[in-house]
């Protein structure tokens, strides 16, 4: 089952020998905010907005996009790639797993 996005923060955190206070300050919020984010315990107002887990992402050396979609958010990138061809997307949400294996291979995106 894939890391939700506390489980992802607090690894790279832990793995960058970061406490939780370490990284709040370096983000500007508290550390019992970290260790909620961490333990999945925020209510849905609570959740950090796209700036947020931009400086988390920031401060964590990682990719902030990646972040972005584990928080069950869409980077604005993507959102205006989207409305700006939502022909070849239709078309790619509809592929199965395989076939969109196989697109990203031939793109040389491939795991």
């Amino acid at each position: 089952m894939p890391k939700t996005f506390g489980e992802t923060v607090r690894d790279i955190r832990k793995n960058q020998q970061l406490s939780q206070r370490d990284l709040a300050g370096k983000v500007g919020v508290s550390f019992t905010y970290i260790s909620k984010i961490e333990n999945e315990k925020l209510d849905f107002g609570d959740y950090p907005s796209e700036e947020l887990i931009r400086k988390l992402a920031n401060a964590l050396n990682t990719d902030a996009d990646q972040l972005m979609i584990l928080a069950k958010k869409v980077p604005d990138r993507i959102k205006q790639r989207v409305m700006e061809r939502p022909d070849a997307f239709r078309k790619i949400a509809d592929l199965d797993d395989e076939k969109l294996d196989q697109l990203l291979d031939d793109m040389g995106e491939g795991g």
